[in-house]
């Protein structure tokens, strides 16, 4: 998505106002899957007829978990079951599931090991618990960002315009604390995946790197598309690149 600054300012302004302590969920979970995780979560909550999983429970959970036979929706309904508990032992069994967890339910049991990571340490700590998550996931306490930048008027990039973009980005995005993840450089465009910590101005960052670029020649865009939601594909890339290209005024 292509945001103003002010969005941007607000954006970040959030986060510096917040005041208790971070959970960023790491793995890259599909919104959507996440939607449908916290839904389906609630419901298992409302409908517990008991507040504790007793041994019996852990035993049979353990088992249907190791069992190849057990159903996709069996394997969902038991780590959510796991992740609402408020135990211990249940966070420990999750932890040890994500270790190696079946592949249709790998992003099911991330959520839960977060879910029971952040309702243990509310009962434990009196510091507020903020969960953050975003369908590229992040590390610690920064965010994973997806940047695509183009080229000024859709020029190809020199050599020496490609050797700027490297050398610049490598050294000033890890001084801001930014964590460069890939870094590619097309044609006509530049897609950039990093960490950025929460409470660091990401607008203000990559205006000041493309700035260090542009004083050897002006040959990138300050208009940029980032997103936290997923990476672009190919063919998005080049819808963009096209719809720029036919109206250079747009934001």
């Amino acid at each position: 998505m292509k945001e103003e600054g002010d969005v941007f300012k607000k954006f970040w302004d959030s986060f510096n106002k917040m005041d208790g302590h971070l959970h960023i969920l790491e793995q890259r979970v599909p919104v959507e899957l996440q939607m449908e995780y916290f839904k389906y979560s609630e419901q298992v909550r409302k409908g517990k007829a008991k507040p504790d999983l007793t041994d019996t429970d852990y035993m049979a959970f353990r088992e249907s978990l190791s069992d190849p036979e057990s159903t996709t929706d069996h394997k969902k309904y038991i780590l959510s079951m796991l992740a609402t508990s408020h135990q211990v032992k249940a966070y420990r069994m999750l932890e040890d599931y994500v270790q190696h967890p079946d592949d249709d339910v790998s992003n099911w049991a991330y959520m839960a090991l977060m879910e029971s990571r952040i309702s243990l340490e509310s009962e434990l700590s009196d510091e507020k618990q903020i969960y953050i998550s975003t369908g590229l996931g992040g590390k610690g306490e920064k965010l994973r960002f997806y940047v695509l930048m183009l080229s000024k008027d859709r020029k190809p990039f020199l050599e020496y315009q490609r050797k700027v973009i490297e050398r610049e980005f490598a050294y000033y995005l890890p001084k801001a604390d930014c964590e460069i993840e890939r870094l590619t450089i097309a044609e006509q465009y530049v897609e950039l995946v990093f960490l950025i910590p929460v409470r660091v101005d990401i607008k203000m960052t990559l205006d000041q790197v493309i700035n260090e670029c542009n004083q050897y020649g002006d040959f990138l865009s300050d208009i940029f598309t980032i997103t936290n939601v997923k990476e672009l594909t190919p063919q998005e890339v080049a819808d963009i690149i096209n719809k720029d290209g036919n109206n250079k005024t747009s934001h």
